[in-house]
């Protein structure tokens, strides 16, 4: 069978009066253009091109050819298209997995744009704040917000977090702002409490990754109660940006010690060992690092 480029190229040359206009509309040069016509001649035996020091135009046997496979290489063109449709066009269930609050307002908006751009994809989003079993589960993927461990997962890097300490004016009134992370032992912090134990404060200090244990009356393992606490003056709060944001953006808190912040977080997509990831779980993965790179985090 004759290699398809070279039949475009014959087709290019016929459409736009000779080898050096073909060249240019195909981005190629002539010399390139020439070997495709002599080896689609060799190939069939006939002279289709006449060359002339000023011009080139179809042979007779050439315009009869030309006449057959234009149309026949549109059809090629089309089906080619719509094969790529097909692909694209992703049916079947994804089931992923999320910790709960990101889940709600990161993964399921990307959930929604992507079902809108497949409408025979379903969607099971499984959020939990536990370390779920990918394999035991039944998860294609699977979101994690931390530095992982070694393990046998496939795992794909989507972006990264800032963990920011936070206040509010009418704490800054108060009892004024802290300088530096060493400065917070004098003043009232919303205490992060995991497992019953109080978790002290990351941060970077002198290029050392440095925790500072602090202390207040509010201790809770909810960002939506630290945001209040700190709304109402309570004391200095630490969460992740992306779950203040909002109070940010009001002008409700300010963030503080910026220099000093610990280094981000990694959000990370990972997929069981023991099986590639389908296009449709790729194609989803690719849209939530995308809509992630374009969030403040």
């Amino acid at each position: 069978m004759d290699r398809l480029d070279d039949l475009a190229t014959f087709v290019a040359v016929v459409d736009k009066g000779g080898q050096t206009a073909a060249a240019r509309h195909l981005g190629r040069s002539l010399q390139a253009v020439n070997r495709s016509l002599m080896a689609l001649e060799r190939n069939l035996g006939v002279e289709l091109v006449r060359r002339t020091t000023r011009q080139s135009g179809p042979t007779e046997a050439g315009l009869a050819f030309y006449r057959r496979i234009k149309p026949a290489l549109a059809e090629i063109a089309e089906a080619r298209q719509e094969a790529a449709r097909q692909r694209a066009d992703f049916s079947g269930v994804i089931r992923i997995g999320a910790p709960v609050q990101f889940a709600a307002l990161q993964v399921a908006p990307a959930v929604c744009d992507f079902m809108e751009r497949h409408p025979r994809v379903e969607v099971e989003l499984r959020p939990s704040d536990r370390e779920v079993d990918l394999m035991h589960d039944d998860l294609d993927v699977a979101v994690r917000i931390r530095q992982l461990r070694d393990s046998a997962m496939k795992v794909r890097r989507l972006g990264e977090l800032r963990v920011v300490v936070f206040g509010a004016p009418v704490y800054f009134a108060a009892r004024g702002r802290p300088a530096h992370p060493l400065d917070l032992a004098r003043h009232e912090c919303i205490v992060r409490v995991v497992d019953r134990q109080p978790e002290p404060w990351p941060f970077c200090i002198s290029g050392q990754r440095r925790l500072v244990r602090v202390n207040g009356r509010f201790r809770t393992d909810s960002v939506a109660a630290t945001g209040l606490a700190v709304r109402r003056g309570f004391g200095l709060g630490l969460a992740p940006l992306w779950q203040i944001r909002n109070l940010v953006d009001q002008g409700l808190v300010e963030i503080l010690l910026e220099e000093f912040e610990a280094a981000r977080l990694p959000i990370h997509a990972v997929f069981p060992p023991t099986r590639m990831p389908v296009a449709k779980t790729r194609a989803f993965i690719d849209l939530l690092a995308e809509r992630l790179r374009s969030e403040r985090l």
